[in-house]
C-alpha cells in the first residue's frame, strides 16, 4: 500500500538533557524529498518508478504501515565495539531494527548522488562483538523490500544501551530507500508486529527507564519543504514541558501496532459515528482514512485532485480557515485545526496539498492512521507498561 507523507525529522543529540533514567532528545526537521521532487519537476517519474515496484511486489511479505516518499523521524545510533553510526527512522508503525550491510554496493545501498546523503553502513568486519546469526530476514514495504540475515551486538539510542541486540543487516533494499538521509529503520511498536520473533530494542531497555513508556512532541512548521527545530522524543517520562499536564488515555486494542478505537469523525457537515480500528503512527506524517471519510473531507475542504503529483489540493489561503477534523476517541472530542492538514509543498499556483490520503485495508487491519498531523496538535504518550495511549495539548509558538 502507499502511505504517502513521511515527517522527517533529524534527532540532534544521543544524551541531550538526560536526568536519571530519563532521556530526552531534541529533533529537527531535514525536509521533504516530495517537496523537493516537486519543485524539481521529477515527482511525477518517480511515482511512476514506485507504481512499479509495487505492482512487483503485491503478493509477497509483510507491510508495516509505513512508506518512504516523503519525510520521517529520525535518529542516531551507534552499533558495534568499537561504536559505528548509523542514522535510523524511530517508527512506532513497526518494530524491527535493520541498518545497511558495508559489503551492499547497490545504488539504494550507497545512496544516489543527487539525494545529497552518503550511507553510513554498517561493517560488521570491524565489530569485535558482532555475531552473525543463520537465519535471514526480509521485510516487505508498499514501495519495495528490505532483506539480509540477523545479528546480535551492541546498540546504543537516546543516551541507552543494549549490550546484545538482535537485528538485521541489509543486503538488499528497496530503490525508494536510495534517495533518503537513512541508514535503516528503529521500529517503536510491539514485539508481536516484529518479523522473525526478534525483540524490539523498546523492550530490551525498559529496565533502564523511570516508567515504561515514551513521549513525542512534533513541533509545528509553516513549510516542510526546508529543515530546522522539529521536536522532541522522551523516553522514560511524559514531556511535561511541551505538552499539556492534563493527559486523557484509552486502552490499546492490539499489542501490535500502537491500535485503539475510533469511536467517531466529522469535518463541517459531514459526520460518521461507526466505530473503526486506527494506529498512531510515527512513520506517516499524514491522515490516512477510510474513502468515505475521505470523500467527506475533500467536500467540505473543496478541494481538488492534482493528477499530477497524485494528492488534493485547496487554496493556500485558506490554511487557517478551514473546518476543524474532529476525532472522538474515548469518548472525547480531538480538534485538529486546518494549519495541520493543509501543507504548503510548493506546489505553486498558491495551491496547498490537503494532507489526508486513502486507506484500502480490504477488511483486514485499522481502518486509520493519524500520523504527525495529528501528533503536531496532541502529544502521544505510548505506554508501554499499561498497555495504552495517552494524548495531551501540544505546546508551540505559533
Amino acid at each position: 500500500m502507499n502511505f504517502a507523507g513521511m515527517k522527517t525529522f533529524v534527532l540532534l543529540a544521543l544524551v541531550a538533557a538526560c536526568s536519571a533514567a530519563v532521556f530526552k532528545v531534541p529533533a529537527t526537521q531535514s525536509g521533504s524529498l516530495r517537496a523537493k521532487l516537486i519543485s524539481e519537476g521529477t515527482y511525477p517519474q518517480f511515482l511512476a518508478t514506485q507504481h512499479a515496484a509495487r505492482i512487483e511486489q503485491l503478493n509477497s511479505g509483510s507491510q508495516p504501515f509505513l512508506d518512504y516518499f516523503d519525510d520521517f523521524y529520525l535518529g542516531n545510533i551507534t552499533l558495534g565495539t568499537p561504536p559505528q553510526p548509523a542514522t535510523i527512522v524511530l517508527d512506532t508503525g513497526s518494530s524491527n531494527l535493520w541498518v545497511i550491510d558495508a559489503a551492499c554496493n547497490s545504488q539504494a545501498c550507497n545512496g544516489y548522488p543527487d539525494s545529497g546523503y552518503k550511507k553510513q553502513k554498517f561493517d560488521t568486519t570491524k565489530s569485535s562483538t558482532f555475531t552473525k546469526e543463520t537465519r535471514k530476514f526480509s521485510i516487505q514495504y508498499g514501495s519495495g523490500s528490505c532483506n539480509g540475515y540477523l545479528g546480535t551486538d551492541t546498540i546504543t539510542f537516546g543516551g541507552l544501551t543494549i549490550k546484545s541486540q538482535e537485528f538485521g543487516v541489509a543486503t538488499h533494499l528497496a530503490e525508494v530507500f536510495g534517495y533518503q538521509p537513512v541508514d535503516g529503520i528503529l521500529g517503536l511498536g510491539w514485539p508481536a508486529l516484529a518479523v522473525d520473533k526478534v525483540v524490539p530494542p523498546m523492550q530490551n531497555v525498559l529496565p533502564q527507564l523511570d516508567a515504561p513508556l515514551f513521549t513525542v512532541w512534533l513541533d509545528r512548521k509553516l513549510t516542510i519543504s526546508q529543515g530546522g527545530s522539529g521536536g522532541l522524543i522522551t523516553y522514560g517520562a511524559v514531556d511535561t514541558t511541551n505538552c499539556d499536564s492534563q493527559i486523557t488515555y484509552v486502552p490499546l486494542t492490539a499489542k501490535t501496532y500502537w491500535q485503539f478505537a475510533l469511536d467517531g469523525f466529522s469535518v463541517g457537515t459531514f459526520s460518521e459515528n461507526k466505530k473503526d480500528q486506527v494506529i498512531s503512527d510515527t512513520g506517516t506524517s499524514w491522515l490516512g482514512a477510510p474513502n468515505t471519510v475521505v470523500s467527506g473531507i475533500v467536500k467540505a475542504t473543496k478541494a481538488t485532485f492534482d493528477w499530477t503529483n497524485e494528492l488534493y489540493t485547496v487554496d493556500c489561503s485558506t490554511m487557517q480557515t478551514q473546518p476543524d477534523l474532529v476525532f472522538t476517541i474515548g469518548g472525547t472530542k480531538y480538534n485538529v485545526k486546518s494549519v495541520e492538514y493543509i501543507l504548503d509543498l510548493q506546489l505553486g499556483g498558491g495551491k496547498c496539498a490537503l494532507a489526508v490520503f486513502s486507506m484500502g485495508n480490504g477488511g483486514f487491519g485499522p481502518s486509520w492512521i493519524l500520523g504527525d498531523t495529528f501528533i503536531r496538535q496532541y502529544c502521544n504518550i505510548y505506554d508501554i507498561g499499561n498497555a495504552r495511549i495517552g494524548f495531551a495539548n501540544a505546546h508551540h509558538s505559533f
